[in-house]
């Protein structure tokens, strides 16, 4: 593919060349900067949207101290030959996870943005499709979607129309939006990002898998290596081609902690080792007559599993305050009747005023796993929580697709309705060609995917309690409703201590709340 080029004045240049390892390429890393600015800078990355190197120029470049030395590409002979002298008399992996480095990754897929951050132990920032509207060109020309010359021009061509009834049906439901959510008290700014986000909320099942995002990554040595290895193992193109890339402008800054990478009896036998182990897999589940696509026509979620109960969880809540063994702390809490173990689990739980009061390690003795069946555009959402397991099958249009009921009181239903059907004959001509790993690329984000997230109960509140809040998308709010629901049949009183849960329902103008939180944090600012 050929990626988008920005160009810059020669003073645009000169700010950018001592902060960025290239101008000109997508792959590249931030390198002579403050920690807290290049933190700043990816937070702000979600929701800007244009490219990180221009954020730089337009907020931050004001900001960054004089007297900063100019990158010049290499960690230094002494700083290489500690690291080999460590590495080689203790032989230790894990000295990798002790440097690190801020990577941005742009015009990535939404297919690719989810084998980017597979990984637990990183840091990432996608940019939102709830914040950015994807009706404007790339620089050169042209919708914000992969492509490349295997795909073929009807796939382009299909590409074209789904962002064509995207942008063409923006205006349509802001439209519509702005007159069933008058303003009321609210400064007018907070209400219009309220109703353009409310829009771009309801049209996301229109963009296909293929639309283009931008992510920021922050991850230690170690981190990148198991990246670089997994992209390069991908039956995906566009994944191996990153992964070169990606070690390209690692090498630039970190080049021992990706070195293994490249030996062919390391990294070359690590990376033959995950193809051999998926074709394997693959071959088990042909054999087995699993690969036979299981259809379905509406989103689910399934408690599928439960690990442990209400009395495990309070033995190992207990365990670091005792004397005693886990056994003697198990049978003393067995002893208890129901309601007071329930009362005591309360007890613990404590006074939580806000959602990120959490209790300790031993609400991890008990986990759920759960079967999900939802949009591919919430599974997105549900998939960057990394303190659990979650596995996915591949994206296909064999679940279906849902039409949002405000879409069809919006008056652009059919519209909705076209592009999933365009996008479902695309996906199956490629598949027809040979093309199955390039076939997802093609389907809207309304289609459903199965996946699985399996989870202890302290990952299980904080999930359930941020997804179910009133300003969330209303796919991952039912998705964290559901999961509350049935946790709360198996063990009551573990659900009663998720104090912060939302189960309401009704329609609303779900960013209403945090635009008002954010517009009056900007005047306390411009005031003090």
């Amino acid at each position: 593919m050929r990626y988008p080029v920005e160009s810059f004045t020669p003073e645009e240049e000169a700010m950018l060349a001592p902060h960025f390892t290239n101008l000109d390429r997508p792959v590249f890393c931030l390198v002579n900067l403050p920690e807290t600015v290049k933190g700043a800078m990816f937070a702000r990355y979600s929701r800007y949207p244009g490219t990180v190197r221009r954020l730089f120029l337009e907020e931050f470049a004001a900001d960054v101290p004089k007297g900063q030395r100019p990158f010049d590409g290499v960690e230094g002979e002494r700083a290489a030959g500690l690291y080999e002298r460590v590495f080689m008399g203790y032989g230790d992996d894990s000295i990798g996870q002790v440097g690190g480095a801020h990577l941005a990754c742009e015009w990535v897929s939404n297919i690719l943005t989810k084998v980017l951050q597979r990984g637990r132990l990183a840091a990432y920032l996608e940019q939102s499709t709830r914040y950015i509207p994807y009706d404007q060109p790339m620089p050169g020309g042209g919708y914000r979607y992969y492509s490349d010359q295997r795909l073929g021009e009807a796939y382009r061509a299909a590409m074209d129309e789904l962002f064509g009834i995207y942008s063409r049906s923006l205006g349509s439901v802001q439209s519509w939006a702005a007159d069933r959510w008058p303003r009321g008290e609210e400064p007018e700014a907070v209400w219009r990002r309220s109703i353009r986000a409310k829009a771009l909320d309801l049209l996301r099942g229109v963009l296909p898998a293929s639309t283009l995002s931008h992510v920021g990554i922050f991850a230690s040595g170690q981190a990148y290596e198991q990246l670089l290895l997994r992209l390069m193992a991908s039956p995906l193109p566009e994944a191996r081609e990153f992964g070169g890339m990606v070690l390209e402008e690692l090498a630039k800054v970190i080049p021992s902690f990706v070195a293994r990478v490249e030996r062919p009896d390391r990294g070359g036998e690590w990376i033959a080792y995950l193809r051999e182990r998926r074709h394997r897999t693959e071959r088990a589940v042909a054999r087995l007559g699993l690969d036979r696509r299981t259809e379905g026509d509406a989103p689910s979620v399934e408690l599928t599993g439960v690990d442990g109960g209400e009395a495990e969880l309070l033995a190992a809540s207990l365990f670091e305050s005792a004397g005693a063994s886990e056994a003697v702390i198990r049978r003393r809490i067995e002893a208890l009747d129901p309601l007071e173990r329930a009362e005591l689990i309360a007890e613990l739980a404590g006074e939580r005023r806000n959602r990120r009061h959490r209790p300790g390690r031993g609400w991890e003795a008990v986990r759920y796993r759960f079967e999900i069946v939802s949009d591919y555009g919430g599974f997105r959402d549900l998939q960057r929580h990394r303190l659990l397991t979650c596995q996915w099958q591949r994206l296909g249009p064999h679940l279906g697709a849902g039409i949002p009921e405000e879409v069809r009181d919006a008056g652009v239903g059919r519209e909705y309705e076209r592009a999933l059907e365009t996008s479902r004959r695309e996906f199956e001509r490629l598949e027809a060609e040979g093309l199955e790993e390039a076939a997802p690329y093609a389907l809207c984000l309304g289609y459903r995917i199965r996946y699985v997230l399996d989870l202890n109960a302290r990952e299980a509140m904080h999930l359930i309690e941020l997804r179910s809040g009133r300003e969330g998308h209303p796919t991952y709010r039912a998705v964290a409703q559901a999961m509350y629901e049935q946790i709360a049949g198996v063990h009551p009183a573990i659900a009663r201590a998720m104090s912060h849960v939302d189960s309401s329902r009704e329609p609303r103008l779900e960013r209403i709340l945090s635009e008002i939180r954010t517009h009056r944090k900007r005047l306390a600012a411009t005031r003090g």
